[in-house]
């Protein structure tokens, strides 16, 4: 394949249409230099960031009118970036992370798209050194805990990047290590709640997971 086949898509938040330019399927996959091959990428989980998953509607619906006034957000493994891009249409201060070689060019792609202000973005791995980021007082992410070693890893890189008093809400479809994570975090010192995604009507697949939250 010597080119990506891509699509475009306008996803409604109640009166705000959002547009996104995505891989028009999961087939797709270029890595012309071999770069996501350096980095442990397989030409199966390669696409995977550039699709609007539902997970990433949950949690860009909550976003659209959640309480972020005044705060610092990190959106963690962000892929097509869909919650930071509704964010930065609220002017929130919004920036973004994910492993992948090509989220950053989506992301920059996307925000021209939809003519907002600049989103930063750090390619960083949750068990890389201090990327420079700082600290949050709300991470944000959806359907990250894939493998059971992502546990450490994502709570590691959370309590890094988290102020001393942050929100974290993550967004999960039920792969089966939420619970294991959730007692990592009440370990790190985070109370835990969860709740049922609401918005059903409005997402393009059914949702049965749930939103987990934590707080300190």
């Amino acid at each position: 394949m010597s080119s990506l086949r891509i699509r475009y898509q306008t996803i409604e938040f109640d009166d705000v249409d959002i547009h996104v330019r995505t891989l028009r399927d999961k087939q797709q996959f270029l890595d012309v230099e071999g770069v996501a091959a350096k980095l442990g990428i397989s030409s199966a989980t390669w696409p995977l960031f550039g699709i609007v998953w539902v997970s990433g509607e949950v949690l860009a619906h909550l976003m659209f009118d959640y309480m972020v006034a005044g705060k610092r957000i990190l959106e963690v493994g962000c892929g097509i970036a869909l919650a930071s891009l509704v964010l930065n249409h609220r002017r929130a201060d919004i920036t973004a992370t994910d492993y992948h070689p090509e989220a950053g060019h989506f992301l920059l792609e996307n925000v021209q798209l939809n003519k907002g202000k600049e989103i930063p973005f750090v390619r960083t791995g949750w068990g890389d050194e201090d990327s420079g980021l700082g600290e949050f007082d709300l991470v944000i992410g959806s359907d990250l805990l894939y493998e059971p070693n992502h546990v450490e890893l994502l709570s590691g890189f959370i309590n890094q990047h988290a102020k001393p008093h942050c929100e974290v809400i993550l967004v999960d479809p039920g792969r089966g290590h939420h619970a294991r994570f959730s007692k990592k975090m009440v370990c790190l010192g985070y109370a835990h709640s969860q709740w049922k995604a609401a918005h059903a009507d409005q997402l393009t697949q059914p949702f049965r997971g749930q939103i987990l939250r934590y707080h300190r």
